[in-house]
Parts: C-alpha cells; structure tokens; sequence
C-alpha cells in the first residue's frame, strides 16, 4: 500500500481519476429523416449480455443529447464499427467525437466508406444504418427499449426526472442503451482466427483507448501482438466445456451429461473433438447433442481407429 496514493473519484472516473483500457468504435445511427447514416466515436460500450438471456447484448453510455442518443430514441438501431488503428484513422475517430456537429457536417469530410449491412440485406424495405468497409468487425444491433419501461422515451432538448436505472434516459445529461446483437461481421481473416484458431499472425488487430486527458489530448495506443500463454492440460471441469462448446460457430448444442463424456479430453484437443461432434451433427441432422448422441459418435470413432490399425 506504501507505494499507492488514494485519488479523488470525480465525473468520468474511467479517464479522469485512473487508466482504463477501452474498444474505440464508430457507432452508426440513422439521422432524423433515416436518409443517412452519421457515425459518432465511442469506448463506453460494453458486453452486457453473454449467456443465458436468449440474446446476447452490449450496453453503450452516451449523452443525451448526442445524435447517437437521438438516432437510438428516434429509430432504434446501430451499427458499432471496430476499424484498425493508424493516426489518421484516429483523428477521425476524434473529430466524429466532437459534440454539437448534425449528422450531415460530421458526414461532410468522412474520409471512410458506408455500405449495407446483413440487416439491410435481409430487409430491403426497411431502414438500417450502414456498416463501415474499413472496419474490421462490426456490430450490427437494436435497442431493447422494452426493458426499464423504456419504450416511451422520445427525443427532447432537455430531460427532466423521473429517469431510467439502466435504459433509456438514466440522468438529466446521460443515457443508456441495451442493444441487442442481432449480426456480428468479421472480415474474412479474423472470422479464420476465431473459427480455426488464433495465432500471432491472424489475431485482429484492435487499438486501445485510453480516453480524454489533460483538457488537450486523446489518447490510443496501437496494436501489438498479443503473447499467448497454454492453458494447464488438467482434467477440465463442466463449466471449462460449457464455455468451450457455447464458443463454436454452430446452432448444435450439447446437454451437460454429453458434455460430461469429455472432461478427460486433453484440453489442446477439445475444440477438434468438439468439432467433430458438431460435423456429426450437421451429417445426421442432429441439433441437440446427448449422451446416447455421444456414445453413438465415440463409437464410430473407435471403428474407425479399427479398421485404420486392420489395414
């Protein structure tokens, strides 16, 4: 404790009383109209539901008054936008996150490009925001104004109590959003990454924000890459398989009694053992995977390593 001093909590603590790392996104809403996107820069936005919801979420913390905020009020939708780091992409960033611009002059200059999302694709007769080209991974989600009793919140010029706990209007100057994901996009070399494995070479290379400091500068650090450290190879527990089968990119899931018949599975080995039950899935139009669904698949395997040693 010698070595520590005790700093005073003030407004914006994340930044301005400690160090806090952060995604730096461009989040895309619809403007008044809906006739175009406009992009604002944003690091408080963060998984909020991960499991055992029926949907999966992220919370984004805003101004009220910001287009963000009224594009979310107004239409209920955004595009969250992960681009690589350059210093040029980064002034972008920071002059997306001045305050006070409209949509239309944050657009006049923008120096990236706009297209349509799966969203779009997927409903071509209603209004979605456009995703950026640039971006390595985008988000693609919508407002659960429903929760907090939220759904009447409406754009104002100022906002007066009662306000929401958690979604919706939570202060006379903040707001917050429960967005949930309705398409995650990744190009083509990161989506590699997460479904075949992750390397030094292919690991995505996102920036660090590190937020608003001394009244004169943001602050980001670039991409480094990441130091990978092998995991103990001990008999894995229940919850270790949970979390590794819920991490496939597949509808299949697995009970916990056919989960259980893994845990001796060397650990290096279990996303390829995992894989191969899914393959079997998909071949025999299986979306549930139980322990008789197991034993079925154990012991074809085990005929299969027979007939390999006959031969």
């Amino acid at each position: 404790m010698k070595d520590f001093k005790n700093i005073v909590i003030k407004d914006n603590f994340y930044q301005s009383s400690s160090f806090f790392p952060m995604p730096l996104t461009l989040i895309g809403t619809l403007n008044e109209d809906g006739s175009m996107t406009s992009y604002g820069a944003y690091s408080l936005i963060f998984p909020y539901y991960i499991a055992g919801k029926g949907f999966y979420a992220m919370v984004l913390e805003c101004r009220n008054t910001s287009n963000t905020a009224k594009g979310l009020l107004r239409h209920g939708k955004c595009t969250i936008n992960f681009l690589p780091y350059s210093k040029k992409n980064f002034k972008q960033h920071v002059d997306c996150g001045f305050p006070g611009d409209t949509p239309e002059e944050k657009m006049k200059d923008f120096m990236f490009t706009p297209v349509d999302g799966l969203s779009q694709e997927e409903h071509p007769n209603e209004k979605y925001p456009k995703i950026l080209d640039e971006a390595l991974q985008v988000f693609e989600c919508s407002w659960v104004k429903e929760l907090d009793n939220a759904q009447n919140d409406k754009v104002q010029e100022e906002y007066e109590p009662p306000y929401h706990d958690f979604n919706g209007v939570t202060s006379k100057y903040g707001a917050h959003f429960i967005l949930k994901i309705d398409h995650i996009l990744v190009k083509e070399k990161y989506y590699n990454s997460i479904v075949d494995g992750a390397t030094k070479r292919n690991y995505c290379p996102l920036p660090t924000n590190w937020g608003y400091r001394d009244s004169k500068y943001f602050w980001c650090s670039g991409f480094k890459k990441p130091d990978p450290i092998g995991i103990p190879n001990r008999e894995i527990d229940l919850s270790s398989l949970k979390y590794a089968a819920s991490r496939l990119n597949t509808d299949v899931t697995f009970t916990d009694e056919a989960l259980k018949t893994l845990v001796q599975v060397p650990r290096p080995f279990l996303k390829l053992v995992l894989g191969g039950c899914v393959k079997w899935a998909d071949e025999n139009n299986v979306k549930v995977i139980t322990e008789k669904e197991m034993k079925i698949i154990s012991d074809k395997r085990a005929s299969e390593k027979a007939a390999k040693k006959n031969k």
